[in-house]
């Protein structure tokens, strides 16, 4: 399969020309991330759950929408929009009651929301925090740290090692049309049948396809 017509941008993600990215990231050891590892005999396939768990619950906080994953035995792809309209409406509450679902909150933001209000000497402070979280809420940058991080130190505890798990920043691809976002969600989809992992796309475990291949089968209720 011819890979989709993209520009990269290891470093930079610009929503104002696209909201639409393909994230790839690599683990550095040799040890695989997630699967059979022929170096040291051990399975490693339920950090593929970890990883996918991970990013469900990073998409209900982040104004950022999963269009595709994909998670391989040594990397994982995103395929990842970057919401604006929704994050530039979240309300103070919102943006707080967010980013500390993730992070252990300022004593001034807690205090916000368990009062409701704070006082006039705490009001710039807390107007500081919400506009830089309210920033990183749509940040890809942001949202892949909240993801490797995590990944890293459940992997590391486990391996019972330190030091570097990923190999470097992810990369990113943006997506600059209708034609490239879908050639990249097909692209990400056919990964495992490519690869010889999987002989079927609903035999393809960790992936957005066999979700969507699952939910659509479901049985709807009639109205």
């Amino acid at each position: 399969m011819v890979k989709p017509m993209t520009i990269s941008r290891r470093k930079l993600i610009e929503p104002q020309i696209t909201p639409f990215y393909h994230v790839i990231n690599r683990c550095v050891r040799r040890a695989y991330l997630c699967g059979d590892d022929p170096y040291n005999g051990k399975n490693y396939h339920h950090r593929r759950g970890w990883i996918v768990n991970k990013i469900k619950q990073l998409a209900a906080v982040f104004c950022i929408d999963v269009c595709a994953y994909a998670v391989m035995s040594n990397h994982y792809h995103l395929v990842l929009k970057i919401d604006t309209e929704q994050q530039q409406k979240l309300t103070p509450k919102a943006v707080i009651s967010r980013w500390l679902q993730l992070f252990n909150g300022h004593p001034i933001a807690v205090d916000f929301l368990k009062e409701g209000q704070i006082g006039a000497d705490k009001q710039q402070a807390l107007s500081n925090l919400v506009i830089e979280w309210q920033q990183r809420l749509g940040s890809i940058s942001w949202f892949m740290r909240c993801l490797n991080e995590e990944i890293a130190r459940k992997s590391n505890k486990e391996d019972q090692c330190k030091g570097a798990f990923w190999e470097g920043r992810f990369k990113s691809q943006a997506l600059l049309d209708e034609k490239a976002l879908l050639s990249c969600m097909m692209y990400v989809d056919l990964n495992p049948i490519r690869a010889g992992v999987t002989p079927s796309l609903e035999k393809s475990d960790f992936t957005s396809i066999q979700q969507r291949i699952r939910e659509y089968q479901q049985p709807r209720t009639p109205h």
